[in-house]
Parts: C-alpha cells; sequence; structure tokens
C-alpha cells in the first residue's frame, strides 16, 4: 500500500535526553500542527532531524532514539554538530532567510555553508530514499530543503514530489544575486508541484525560473525538457477550531481556575477610572518582524495622539529565537534600549505604555493575551503568511477586537476585512491604531464575522487537503497523457525492428536533439560522442542517416561536410547527398532580404540579447539571450510588423525554439522528409526531433514510422525520450 512521506528541517515531536533515557513531547508550531491530519490519518512517515546531534549519544542512546521516533511514525536523519552550524544556521539562516526577505544587507554567502547545506540535503535524500517505495507520495517543506526534490528525482524518476516554501519568495532582482540561484532552482524544480502562500510569491518563482533557465511558462505550468511542474498558491490556514475552543473555554473560567497571567491583566484592567485598552504584539524575536519600528510607530502614536496616554497599553510579546546570532542579540539590545527609553518618557503612577515580555510562553497563555487585548498590531516588514493574525481572530468568541496587520505579510491577502498599514509608514500606523481603538463594536462585528467565516473554511487541514489533492491530480494527468515514453522495453522493440528490417532511414533533428542549444548558436558544435553514435549508424548496411535541420547551409557543411551522411538543412531548403554537391530541394530566392533585413536589424538595436542570423534563403531572428518577457513581446511584435510583408513575398514565419525564421512558404521539413521516401522503399523508418519545427516531419511521415519528441511537449510524434542522454541511449541500441 502507498504512503505519503513528509518531510521537514525537524520532526514534529521535541525530544530531551533525561536520566540516560528519551523524553518525547509533540511540538506545537504551525507545521507540525497543519500536517496532523495527513500523517495521522494516513500511512504516512515523517522525516526529519531529531533535533539532538550526533555526539549527544551514544549507540545505546541512538537506538532509544530510533525506537522512540518509530512510535511516532518517525524517521530520523542524522546530523553532526558541524551539519548544524553549516546548513541550519550558516546557509539556511544567514544566507537564504535573509535574502528570501529581502534583508541583502545580512546575506552572508560563503562556500563551506553551501558545501555543508548541499551534504545535509544529500543525507536527507538517503534516509527518503531507503524509505521510498513506488506509489509513495513525498511531501518536502521549506528553504532548508531546496535540493530535496531533485536529490530525489535523480534516483527515483518516476515518484510523485511535491514541495511547499514557508516563507516568501524573493523577486528575480534580488533572487539573482545569490551565486548558487541555478542549483537552487533546479533543486526545487525536481517536484512535481510547488506551492507558495500567495500568487505574488509563486509569481517571483516563475519569473526567476524563466530568466535564470530559460524555461518556457505557460500559465502556471513549467515545461522542463522531460516533464511538466506545476507551481501554485496555496495560503497556509490554522486549527480554527483549537483556538476558538479554547477562547469559550477560556471565558467560562472562574476566577480560581483562571492563570496567573490572566488575573494579572484583570487586575491592571481595573485600575483607574478608566481602562486601558490592550493593543497586543506577539512575535518572534527577529528583523523581519519590525518590532523596532513597532516600538517607534507606538511612540509617535503617544506623541500625535497624547490623549490616549493611560488609556492604551502595548503588550509586547518577544520570543527568542536564534539568541546566539550577533544579529539577533544586536536586536534584542535595541528593543530593550527603546522599551525603557519609551517607558522612561510616557510612564505614570498607574500606567506603563509598554509590557515587554521576553519568553516563550504556553498554549493557554496565548490564549489568555488573545482574548483579552482589543487591538493586535501585527506590523512584519516581510513575513510568509502570520498565523498570529489567524489565531487572534480565531480566539475572538464576541467577535470584538480589531486587527491591524502588514500589507508584506502573507495573510494581508486573504484578511482585507483587516486594517492593513504599511509597516513603515508611522503616520499611517499612528491614524491606523486611533482608528481600531475608537471603532464602534458594530464594525468591528461585521469584519470579524468574515474573517471567522473565511478562517473557519479554509483552515489549515483544508489547506493540506488541497496540497494533497493538487498532487494528486498531477499523476493521474501525466498518467492520462497519450505520448508513450521510450522505457528499456520500448526501446528494445523498436532496436528489434531496426535489427530485423533491410533497408533503414533515420532523420535526426540537429540542435536540442543531437547536442543541446547554446548562448551562441555557433557554439554548439558535434562532439566527438555524435559523430561515433553518426558513424556506427551510417557504417551499418541498408542505413541511411539524414541530418535534418534549421541551421544554415555553410555552417553545416563546415561541421560534417567530411562526413558522408546526408544533409538536409534551413528546413528543407538544401539538400547534399554523400559525395555530391549541394542542390536546391526548392525553387526559392532571396530578393526579398531587402525588405525584411532592415525591420529584423530595428528589432534587434532596440532588444539587448537579440541577433539576426542570415542563411542563404531565409532570416532568423534570435532572442534566446533576451530577457523573456521583454522576448516574447518583441516577438509578437515583431510577427505583428511584418504580417503584411511576408504576405505580399509568399513568406512565412517559422517559430522555433526562441528563434522567428522568415523564409519561403511550402519549404519544410515535412516536404523535403516526403521526397526522399519517394526515391525508394524503406521498410523501417525514424525520426526524431525537438520542437515544433520537427512536427512537420512527423505528420508528413507514413502511419508505420517511428516518430519521436524529444521532451514530454505537445506533438503528434507517436513517443518521446527525456533527453539527449535519452536520445543517445536510443540511437547507440541500434547496432
Amino acid at each position: 500500500m502507498s504512503k505519503t512521506i513528509i518531510i521537514s528541517n525537524r520532526l514534529p515531536l521535541q525530544l530531551k535526553i533525561r536520566d540516560n533515557g528519551i523524553e518525547t513531547t509533540p511540538s506545537i508550531g504551525g507545521l507540525a500542527t497543519g500536517m496532523k491530519s495527513v500523517h495521522s490519518d494516513n500511512d504516512s512517515i515523517w522525516i526529519g532531524w531529531s533535533g539532538l546531534t550526533e555526539e549527544e549519544f551514544n549507540l545505546e542512546l541512538k537506538n532509544q532514539v530510533t525506537a522512540a521516533l518509530q512510535k511516532h511514525d518517525c524517521v530520523g536523519v542524522p546530523l553532526t554538530e558541524n551539519d548544524i552550524d553549516g546548513f541550519y544556521y550558516g546557509f539556511s539562516n544567514n544566507t537564504l532567510w535573509p535574502l528570501f526577505h529581502y534583508f541583502m544587507e545580512y546575506t552572508q554567502f560563503e562556500k563551506n555553508t553551501w558545501e555543508t547545506y548541499k551534504s545535509v540535503n544529500q543525507k536527507f535524500a538517503d534516509v527518503v530514499l531507503q524509505n521510498l517505495e513506488d506509489g509513495d507520495t513525498v511531501w518536502i517543506h521549506d528553504y532548508q530543503l531546496l535540493l530535496l526534490p531533485e536529490l530525489i528525482r535523480q534516483k527515483k524518476p518516476d515518484a510523485s514530489i511535491g514541495f511547499f516554501l514557508h516563507i516568501p519568495f524573493p523577486s528575480y532582482e534580488v533572487f539573482r544575486t545569490i551565486p548558487c540561484r541555478e542549483e537552487l532552482l533546479k533543486g526545487m524544480l525536481g517536484a512535481d508541484l510547488i506551492g507558495f502562500h500567495t500568487y505574488d510569491y509563486e509569481r517571483h518563482f516563475l519569473s526567476s525560473v524563466q530568466r535564470i533557465l530559460g524555461y518556457e511558462i505557460n500559465f502556471n505550468n513549467i515545461h522542463l525538457d522531460n516533464r511538466i511542474v506545476k507551481v501554485d498558491s496555496f495560503p497556509m490556514g490554522i486549527d480554527y477550531d483549537k483556538f476558538h475552543d479554547a477562547a469559550v473555554s477560556h471565558n467560562q473560567k472562574e476566577k480560581k481556575d483562571k492563570t496567573e497571567i490572566q488575573q494579572e491583566i484583570d487586575k491592571h484592567l481595573k485600575e483607574g477610572s478608566n481602562k486601558a485598552k490592550l493593543i497586543l504584539s506577539i512575535d518572534r524575536l527577529d528583523y523581519t518582524k519590525g518590532i523596532a519600528n513597532r516600538l517607534r510607530a507606538f511612540e509617535y502614536f503617544l506623541d500625535k495622539h497624547p490623549e490616549f496616554k493611560g488609556k492604551a497599553r502595548l503588550v509586547m510579546l518577544a520570543v527568542p529565537s536564534r539568541a546566539n546570532v550577533p544579529q539577533y542579540q544586536l536586536l534584542k539590545n535595541e528593543i530593550d534600549q527603546l522599551v525603557g527609553r519609551i517607558n522612561g518618557k510616557f510612564a505614570e503612577v498607574s500606567w506603563t505604555p509598554i509590557w515587554y515580555f521576553y519568553r516563550s510562553l504556553p498554549f493557554e497563555n496565548l490564549i489568555d493575551l488573545y482574548t483579552s487585548s482589543e487591538v493586535a498590531l501585527l506590523t512584519p516588514i516581510r513575513d510568509g503568511m502570520n498565523l498570529v493574525a489567524k489565531e487572534y481572530i480565531a480566539s475572538q468568541v464576541d467577535k470584538k477586537g480589531v486587527l491591524i496587520l502588514s500589507e508584506m505579510t502573507g495573510a494581508s491577502n486573504e484578511m482585507s476585512e483587516a486594517l492593513i498599514i504599511n509597516p513603515n509608514n508611522f503616520e499611517e500606523i499612528a491614524d491606523t491604531l486611533k482608528f481600531a481603538l475608537e471603532m464602534p463594536e458594530e464594525e468591528q462585528i461585521k469584519r470579524n464575522s468574515a474573517l471567522q467565516k473565511r478562517l473557519k473554511r479554509y483552515n489549515v487541514e483544508k489547506w493540506a487537503n488541497d496540497f494533497i489533492e493538487a498532487l494528486d491530480g498531477i499523476k493521474h494527468d501525466t498518467k492520462k497523457y497519450t505520448l508513450k515514453k521510450i522505457n528499456t522495453k520500448v526501446r528494445n522493440e523498436i532496436a528489434a525492428n531496426y535489427n530485423a528490417a533491410k533497408s533503414k532511414i533515420l532523420f535526426l533533428d540537429y540542435d536540442g536533439t543531437m547536442v543541446p542549444f547554446e548562448k551562441l548558436p555557433e557554439n554548439a558544435k558535434p562532439t566527438q560522442r555524435v559523430f561515433d553514435i553518426l558513424d556506427a549508424l551510417h557504417n551499418q548496411s541498408n542505413t541511411k542517416v539524414i541530418i535534418i535541420t534549421g541551421r544554415d547551409r555553410d555552417t553545416i557543411q563546415e561541421w560534417f561536410g567530411h562526413k558522408d551522411y546526408t544533409l538536409i538543412t534551413e528546413h528543407g531548403a538544401w539538400l547534399k547527398e554523400s559525395n555530391k554537391d549541394w542542390e536546391l530541394m526548392e525553387r526559392v530566392d532571396n530578393k526579398w532580404f531587402e525588405a525584411i533585413a532592415p525591420i529584423l536589424e530595428s528589432f534587434t538595436d532596440s532588444t539587448p540579447g537579440s541577433l539576426v542570423e542570415e542563411k542563404r534563403y531565409s532570416l532568423a531572428w534570435h532572442f534566446r539571450n533576451v530577457d523573456p518577457d521583454l522576448g516574447k513581446k518583441r516577438a509578437n511584435s515583431l510577427k505583428t510588423t511584418i504580417q503584411q510583408l511576408i504576405a505580399n513575398h509568399n513568406l512565412e514565419i517559422l517559430e522555433g525554439d526562441k528563434v522567428l525564421e522568415i523564409k519561403v512558404s511550402g519549404v519544410s521539413k515535412g516536404k523535403s522528409a516526403s521526397k526522399m521516401l519517394s526515391e525508394k522503399e524503406y521498410d523501417f523508418i525514424f525520426a526524431i526531433g525537438d520542437d515544433w519545427t520537427d512536427e512537420h516531419m512527423f505528420k508528413e511521415l507514413p502511419n508505420t514510422a517511428y516518430t519521436v519528441k524529444v521532451g514530454l511537449k505537445k506533438t503528434v510524434a507517436q513517443y518521446y525520450v527525456e533527453d539527449i542522454d535519452q536520445v543517445y541511449n536510443l540511437l547507440t541500441a541500434f547496432d
């Protein structure tokens, strides 16, 4: 029976060594809660680091750890102290975390931490592969494991793999600054489905993939050479009932049953003639959360609206985080000083403007704060989602309370009924605080009713199920694909028919089929391996090898003129048989060049990275090295500009891979292939190519021909291979 494998940096358990034994307690984080239903309701295992390094226990304790994890269907990844230093504290949190949150000034790139990051991702892959069986579903989580999808894909190419990023994905202009950008993107693209919290993050990722790797993107589908990767947004929810029910229970408690914190809050709320309204602030102590700015904005609020002195109090909970990192130590010092200065500036005998807690609080105390606060002020400078905002709203049993939320959070896209602010605009924050504290209860109830309805409907369980269903859908869509993949069995069948045939003809495209595309076309010269494969085929009896390409005659003559293969160039305009001169296959001329060439040159001048290739009887405008969005726009504009001209000169536009070629109408690979077949009868016909210029050839060949597409793309071909290496494997089977 197939299972789900959940993979994250940390397991949903906290392990401690006590009295030479292992004590386990469940984690209460957002991911642990979110994946609870997927993990418990299915046949699943969870793979991650236990939280204990290899140096912390001996063999006996190690066996105890394994046994403890097995009870919870968990599998540990063994990591050393050096692994944690380089992988977690190093590359993950000194490089990826600040970069993805737009704090480029904090981003450090060190080769040694990058190497450790790669090695730890490989350690995760090794453990996954030990537990991965055919039919299993893999779901990988977050920025610590960006390389893992591809590492698994390399060993298990047919595995169903999902990846979800829980932090923002930065814009292309930011992401491009990291040296290992290609490796990170390719690592993520090992997944079948890549999920983000918001469409903005999805859009940034697609832009980076297109601009850095050059892959074709249609809507939210990335077309790789051998498969399609789907990218989508899945805004993570919370366990709504857990927080709402806890708040209901909290409100029903008698005084003696309340926590010490709640009793202290009740005491202070009753002091003085006017109750001080509580403004809640809860965050991990992290520079992305904008805590220092929040304090300064609160100070500005009290200066601008002095009528709220003694009537409003900021309750700030900062949860310790990465306390041994210098940046976080400096941040804590800054916040300590700000709190002290603001309290010293405004404090009165019976009123202190800020209550500041630097600690972690248990769940019941969070509920105390959520239910006692009239306003929640959450102003991160950048935040992937911000579940605290959702938890606060879920805890408002009477639907009263106002949420002020930074527009830089993922949650702001869903929670439009909240008061959305720019976290860097102190004027706006001050005025919004005043508006929130004075908001009529009717409006509070109206806003929160809509928010609660949405949060209850799209809770964390719905988020997890939607992702798994989308991943399952991709798996089924792939099965429905009409193309047959050339696996070992199919390859052997084709090879057997080839060997049994008495007369064989092979049509082989060049760029993208025999050699990979290059940024500069002249760099795609044939390698010795290509010559070895072609020579082996050509030297077999009764076998005609034809290189059929859109390349110009002179280049192909330079590269292959010393061989005896049959050469067809410029999509069927020129033919060179063994020991013969070049001859035109069609009646063509180039008198039209003078009308079209100046237009192409004009577009080249205004489109950095593009170039014009002049062949004997066609002109090609290449935009492979152009910004992808700009390239598409200019290509469409070029087509529109020359549409009337090509009609007047009996020309047509041939759209290839990042190239527009203008040529005489009627010249095609399909027409030239048909001419070659008319000269002799063949009982084995084979054609292979990678882009839609080869579709003419596939269509014109008889139904008995073997037609093969390179890459999983829309085609009329019967079969496909994943990449050029698979092309080589197929052709070397013909012996």
